[in-house]
């Protein structure tokens, strides 16, 4: 048994190395764009990525793949869109074109891409997945913005204070507030009167309404001869 599997061992090692001779190996993508420094070569992985995006499209149609295989390709045809766009930057740095200008948007109508979440896209039936389909429900608009003219309508007396105290309610509240702070005023009066009075402190009350004799213009007239002269 043992001697099968390392004769199957030699023979697959003979064969692989035939076709290494002949060049027939298919010789994989590299990680990383910028380990290409040929043109031409470049210009095939992007091909190739572009083949791959298609296929996975393609699938992705199929919503009875399950919730969680639609989720994968998604994840899986973003990957390969960033990687494409890192190999049209390596084909203009190598002096190819600029794809990113003049190549084709030809996934951009098929992939929907959420409000906020800038670079991922949904395609397919990834769109009408739970919890995906309420972030593409638009919010209502909001209403359309009245006109400095239409505001203008709504302004009377009433909007600059002028009829507050025909509500009935404003007057007697003012009122009432009144009272207190005068009953409050006349307290403290009497308080501040009381204690001078304690203190032997005799105050008298201005007259306010004593009138008083304005000189006559003579005796004014004289009286400011007398001081101009001294």
């Amino acid at each position: 048994m043992a001697r099968n599997a390392e004769k199957a061992m030699t023979a697959l090692a003979r064969f692989r190395q035939a076709q290494l001779e002949e060049g027939k190996v298919k010789e994989r993508r590299p990680f990383l764009a910028s380990e290409c420094h040929e043109l031409p070569k470049a210009e095939k992985w992007r091909r190739q990525i572009i083949g791959e995006i298609s296929k996975k499209v393609a699938q992705i149609q199929n919503a009875g793949l399950g919730e969680f295989r639609i989720r994968d390709l998604n994840d899986e045809i973003n990957k390969l869109l960033r990687e494409k766009g890192h190999w049209e930057y390596r084909i203009k740095e190598l002096g190819g074109p600029d794809y990113a200008k003049v190549g084709l948007k030809m996934f951009n109508h098929e992939g929907k891409e959420v409000p906020g979440n800038r670079g991922y896209k949904y395609f397919g039936a990834a769109k009408d997945l739970p919890g995906v389909r309420e972030l593409f429900e638009k919010e209502p608009l909001p209403p359309p913005r009245k006109t400095r003219a239409e505001l203008m309508k709504d302004i009377d007396d009433e909007y600059y204070g002028y009829r507050d105290e025909d509500d009935g309610i404003l007057e007697p509240l003012e009122q009432e507030y009144e009272k207190k702070v005068m009953a409050e005023a006349v307290e403290k009066w009497k308080m501040e009167r009381e204690a001078r009075l304690a203190r032997g402190e005799e105050e008298e009350e201005e007259n306010i309404y004593a009138v008083y004799e304005e000189e006559s213009d003579e005796e004014g007239d004289k009286k400011r001869e007398g001081e101009d002269s001294q």
